[in-house]
């Protein structure tokens, strides 16, 4: 059986952040890193939009505002990103607080997917180079405590389609696509942990010339009551894209998304970007990934196996879209997603998040005139899972001897940003704790 000091389950920044900071140290462990996927997977893939601003991607569960800025400064001194301008931001967030609402300004980076597929190769490479194996393509089967580990020895065997391997120092970083494994091994190893919260709302689409403050502020983050607030905007080159996940039996689901290219690729004249509403659930039901798989799968028996899309126009008229009804006159280009169903949200969407939603995207037309044009498109569901609140021993995110889990799919972050962040942490913990040397944490 081959062994490794620290295995890393997840490619993703979390695992990265990981592995570079365990390089990095005086003595440098062996390390494994394995993905389900065939190609090193994560938010870098999608995208690739960074916030270097507190409190962006920092859940307060996990992080204070000290420790944030201290982690943020490190990992923006690594990847060395090229902060957009903003401009004219005042303005918008004048007219946000004049209705309750309000505008972050946030110091963001933008790689786009292709830039974002350049950036991992070479971190994959310079990691490759300096050490570290990558089983691609190998998914974590099985987890299990070696019994009476002790001292020095090795206190985890993860089995995968291909191997064996045995480690004292296990990471388990999946990002929000691996939430039901992490929900299983943690049921498995008796790991408490809390799912209740979950991010449910639309993907909205639309002409740049209707949304024109990303000509200003790339990804604006405004913020509205109820809970409800954008996230992750795209333009210049966006697209809308479909994104499947499973449930804990392997049954499949589907969300919607948002991407763009980065500045060398044309633009299509389109933008888009999550309108959320924040939910969190209480007993008797109490697990947000029961809850967004159930409105998931209603989705898509709605949309045929598909997310639906929806005009604007024809929500405000109480009629569901179609594909007739999807182009010329007012509706004047066809939706990037071409999968999504025309459809009627209203049928798929619990009406108290449907209202909440439409209460702010109105408020958000009147900050932004235009946002809600009749050729607007909503499409349904999209979907945050990043729930899973293990109770953590320590501020490096271990949950058992040897164990942390830490990224978005862990609630330690949400984002690339905080989960790069997320991995320093947990790679501190072990170097503290095989050094024998206390771990410079605040929050946990």
């Amino acid at each position: 059986m081959a062994r490794h000091d620290v295995v890393i389950i997840g490619t993703g920044p979390a695992g990265l952040g990981t592995a570079f900071a365990l390089l990095d140290s005086a003595r440098p462990p062996s390390i494994l890193m394995l993905d389900r996927n065939a190609f090193s997977s994560g938010g870098l893939r999608n995208d690739c939009k960074m916030n270097f601003t507190w409190p962006v991607g920092f859940p307060e569960s996990s992080w204070d505002e000290a420790t944030a800025v201290r982690y943020l400064a490190r990992v923006e001194a690594f990847l060395k990103p090229e902060i957009l301008e903003r401009r004219n931001v005042s303005v918008y967030a004048g007219r946000a607080a004049r209705l309750g609402a309000g505008l972050l300004e946030i110091r963001q980076a933008h790689l786009g997917t292709d830039g974002g597929l350049e950036l991992i190769k070479s971190l994959v490479a310079e990691l490759g180079r300096r050490g570290v194996e990558f089983g691609l393509g190998e998914a974590a089967h099985e987890v299990w405590p070696v019994v009476g580990a002790s001292g020095g020895g090795d206190r985890f065997r993860i089995s995968t389609p291909k191997r064996e391997v045995s480690c004292r120092d296990l990471i388990v970083a999946p990002g929000r696509g691996g939430f039901a494994f992490l929900q299983g091994l943690m049921t498995s190893l008796g790991v408490p942990f809390v799912d209740n919260v979950v991010d449910i709302g639309l993907r909205v689409e639309t002409r740049e010339e209707h949304y024109p403050i990303v000509k200003d502020y790339y990804d604006p983050k405004f913020l509205f009551p109820q809970k409800v607030r954008t996230f992750c905007t795209n333009s210049r080159a966006a697209h809308v894209v479909q994104e499947k996940y499973e449930d804990t039996d392997g049954k499949p689901w589907y969300s919607v998304n948002g991407h763009s290219w980065s500045l060398s690729r044309p633009s299509n004249g389109l933008a888009n970007f999550a309108f959320l509403r924040t939910i969190t659930l209480t007993e008797p039901l109490a697990s947000g990934q029961s809850y967004a798989r159930m409105l998931g799968v209603q989705a898509s028996l709605l949309g045929g196996g598909a997310p639906i899309v929806q005009r604007v126009g024809d929500f405000r008229l109480g009629k569901r879209s179609k594909a007739a009804t999807m182009n010329g006159d007012l509706y004047d280009f066809e939706p990037t997603l071409v999968s999504a169903t025309p459809g009627d949200i209203s049928l798929a969407c619990p009406s108290k998040i449907l209202r909440a939603l439409w209460r702010g995207l109105k408020s958000l037309d009147t900050i932004v005139p235009g946002v809600l044009h009749p050729s607007t498109l909503m499409y349904y569901p999209e979907i945050k899972l990043y729930a899973n609140r293990p109770v953590f021993l320590d501020g490096s995110f271990l949950v058992q001897p040897g164990l942390r889990l830490i990224g978005d799919g862990a609630g330690t972050s949400r984002g690339i940003t905080a989960a790069w962040a997320s991995g320093l942490r947990a790679a501190e913990g072990i170097l503290g704790e095989n050094d024998g040397g206390a771990r410079p944490l605040k929050a946990y």
